[in-house]
C-alpha cells in the first residue's frame, strides 16, 4: 500500500508553514523527515492525520484521495505515535494498547476479546510481555516509547507515523526504538518517521526528505541526501562524514561535528 504526498501545502489558518511537499513511501520503506525546529515536521504530521485543513495539493493512500475521509478511517489507515505521552490516569500498559482498538470500535462499544488477543499481540511483537500488568506511569521512557508503538500497532494500519520518537530518551532506548523500527518495516509496515538525529537516519531509513523554512530541500536514499554541504544548510553546523568499516566487513558513515 502507497501513501504519497502530491504537492502538499499546509499551515494554520490561512497561514502556509509547508509548501509543495510531494513524497512516496511504500509498504517495507522507512522514510525519515530530516529538518530544525521549525521546518514544519510536526505541522505536515498533523495534516497527514486530518488534525489540520490541507490547504493545497492532495494526500493519496493506495491511490485514493483521503481528503473526504472521516477521522475514523484515516485512524484505521494510520498509526500515529507522538514524541511523549503522559496520561492523567495510571492506566496499565495493556489498557494503553487496548486504546489502539478504539478506531475499531463502535459508539459506547467496549473492546471485545478480538479487541483484546489484537492488543496482546502487538505487546508481543514488541518483545514486552512482561510489562503487559505496569503501570504505564512507572516504567521507563524507552518502554514507554515502546508501548506506543505497540498502541499503534494495535490500529491495525498500514502506515506509521512517528514524530521523533526518539527524542526524549537516553542513547541505549534510541537504538532499541530504532531496532524496532527496522522490524515495523520488515512486517510490511510502511513508516514516516520525522528526527533531528541525522545518524538514526544512516541506520534505518530507506528513504530521506530534508526539510528546510518548510520546503523540500532534497529526497532520495540516505547516502545521497545526508551530506557535509546539507547538514550546515540546515543544521547550520559543519561536519565531517566518515566511513569506516564495521564487524563482518560491512560499513557505516559516521556524522562527526567540527568543534572550533
Amino acid at each position: 500500500m502507497r501513501l504519497e504526498l502530491k504537492n502538499v501545502t499546509c499551515g494554520y489558518g490561512s497561514k502556509p508553514v509547508v509548501h509543495q511537499v510531494s513524497l512516496p513511501v511504500d509498504s517495507g520503506e522507512v522514510l525519515y523527515l530530516l529538518g530544525p525546529n521549525g521546518s514544519g515536521k510536526t505541522t505536515l504530521f498533523k495534516t497527514m492525520l486530518g488534525l489540520l485543513r490541507l490547504q493545497g495539493g492532495e494526500i493519496l493512500c493506495g491511490g485514493e484521495n483521503i481528503g473526504n475521509w472521516p477521522r475514523s478511517r484515516i485512524a484505521r489507515f494510520m498509526g500515529y505515535i507522538p514524541q511523549a505521552h503522559n496520561p492523567p490516569f495510571p492506566y496499565k500498559v495493556l489498557d494503553i494498547v487496548l486504546m489502539g482498538r478504539t478506531a475499531h470500535l463502535g459508539a459506547f462499544a467496549s473492546p471485545s476479546e478480538n479487541d483484546q488477543k489484537i492488543a496482546l499481540e502487538a505487546i508481543e511483537a514488541l518483545n514486552i510481555s512482561h510489562l503487559q500488568n505496569k503501570i504505564y506511569t512507572e516504567i521507563s521512557g524507552g518502554e514507554r516509547q515502546l508501548v506506543l508503538i505497540a498502541r499503534a500497532l494495535a490500529q491495525q494500519p498500514q502506515v506509521l507515523i512517528m514524530d521523533e520518537p526518539t527524542s526524549n530518551l537516553d542513547f541505549g532506548n534510541q537504538l532499541l526504538v530504532l531496532r524496532h523500527v527496522q522490524k515495523l518495516a520488515q512486517m510490511g509496515l510502511a513508516v514516516v518517521m520525522s528526527s533531528h538525529f541525522p545518524e538514526h537516519a544512516l541506520l534505518s531509513a530507506t528513504k530521506v526528505l530534508l526539510l528546510h523554512k518548510g520546503k523540500v530541500f532534497g529526497a532520495g536514499r540516505p547516502e545521497e541526501m545526508i551530506t557535509e554541504q546539507s547538514l550546515k544548510t540546515l543544521f547550520g553546523v559543519d561536519v565531517k562524514i566518515i566511513t569506516t568499516t564495521i564487524r563482518k566487513g560491512g560499513e557505516t558513515r559516521v556524522i562527526v561535528p567540527l568543534v572550533q
